[in-house]
């Protein structure tokens, strides 16, 4: 079989295109393949389908594709343009590579999955042979045409958190669809417009699909909920893991108070606790049980917060909203009797945001998918090292975390 033929197999080709010649440079480590087109052909155009006669050829390109053995292999052809009434003068599409394309459509397909499985963009284009630049590109225009392809509706249920750009207070707000996991939408900054900007890409009646939104007590984001969501009052759920991690703080200040007081006293029974009491009592490690049984039964400001923390763990169980009311009202009583400033005060938010927790009894959902999210996240970041660009961030995300189709199709 001529190398000629070899290649027009391996890549696929069929009329009016073939493979016109095959040139190896050993020096040089690299394979070119030159590719032609029959004569007398009409051309479509890539706007809207009309066949028209070769106007004239475009300059020649380049496109890099899957490697031959050790060998860098490149594919070269003179693109047709076509004169369309409607549309002006364009390129015809090749069925090897995407419109203005670097790589053909299987060379992009590959760097793709090597993006993936590495994670990281240095050790991918190390493997794939390429510049940082290419590499990046390919990741751009993944990300943008799984976007475009990305079903205009939003998730039935969606988490709203933030995630942090840089030390500093410098965030971006990232949408979640709890159902299928995935990332689907990140805005700048943490503010009622950065979550406004998801909401508006839909209708009303799109919007108005939306059963529930799980979301921490950050007022932005509760206030562009209500304004846009249709019924959110009764769709917005305070997510149990940032509520149980303000108590566990509240906690903590109740700790830090006492210890010092004691310290004042010689006494050192605090010291080296701190865990012991931000556990959750069935997840407490067994040889840690004496030490918290001990303390417990001793007469600490720190042992009531720490049962009063255990306590409201029981709302959750509940299903009626108007038991789970009741059960927190008794709580709040017992806070608010206690005498604990920093246990009173987190009583004081939840009081506040109160309906909106409860919400958890009708719905049943938490921002966990969020936070695993943000590990994930916060692993790709770490990999790269961090992000000066916020815009290379964000693509990374819906890279790694969209849920996206990223890979080309053929013309």
């Amino acid at each position: 079989m001529k190398d000629t033929d070899l290649y027009s197999r391996i890549l696929g080709l069929a009329a009016p295109w073939f493979v016109d010649a095959v040139k190896l440079n050993t020096v040089e480590g690299r394979v070119d393949i030159h590719v032609e087109h029959g004569s007398g052909v009409r051309w479509a155009c890539p706007v809207c389908g009309r066949e028209l006669s070769c106007r004239d050829h475009a300059e020649p390109r380049v496109w890099r594709h899957l490697d031959t053995c050790q060998f860098k292999t490149f594919l070269h052809a003179r693109i047709p343009r076509v004169d369309c009434p409607e549309h002006g003068v364009l390129q015809v599409n090749v069925p090897w590579a995407e419109s203005k394309g670097r790589f053909t459509l299987l060379m992009e397909r590959l760097i793709i999955d090597v993006l993936t499985e590495c994670a990281t963009l240095t050790g991918a284009r190390r493997i794939m042979r390429i510049t940082w630049d290419e590499a990046w590109g390919v990741m751009e225009r993944a990300v943008r045409r799984g976007r475009e392809r990305k079903q205009s509706t939003p998730s039935r249920y969606l988490g709203v958190d933030e995630k942090a750009f840089r030390k500093g207070h410098d965030y971006v707000t990232v949408v979640c669809d709890l159902v299928d996991s995935t990332v689907e939408y990140v805005a700048d900054e943490r503010k009622t417009e950065s979550l406004e900007g998801y909401y508006l890409q839909f209708t009303k009646d799109q919007l108005a699909r939306i059963k529930a939104v799980a979301m921490d007590m950050w007022e932005p984001y509760f206030k562009a909920t209500l304004k846009h969501v249709p019924g959110a009052v009764g769709k917005i759920v305070h997510d149990r893991f940032h509520i149980m991690k303000h108590v566990s703080e509240a906690v903590d200040r109740v700790r830090k108070q006492e210890h010092r007081e004691l310290m004042g006293q010689e006494d050192h029974r605090l010291r080296g606790t701190k865990y012991l009491w931000l556990y959750r009592e069935e997840n407490l490690p067994d040889k840690h049980r004496p030490t918290l049984e001990v303390l417990k039964a001793s007469n600490l400001k720190v042992a009531k917060a720490w049962a009063m923390k255990e306590s409201l763990n029981d709302v959750w169980k509940y299903l009626s909203m108007g038991w789970a009311r009741r059960f927190v009202k008794r709580w709040l009583i017992w806070v608010n009797k206690s005498g604990l400033a920093p246990m009173r005060k987190v009583g004081g938010l939840i009081q506040r945001h109160l309906e909106n927790i409860l919400t958890f009894c009708r719905h049943r959902i938490t921002n966990g998918v969020a936070e695993g999210l943000n590990s994930k996240i916060m692993a790709i970041k770490r990999k790269a090292c961090g992000y000066r660009n916020r815009d290379h961030f964000k693509t990374a995300i819906y890279f790694f975390c969209g849920g996206l189709d990223l890979y080309p199709v053929s013309s």
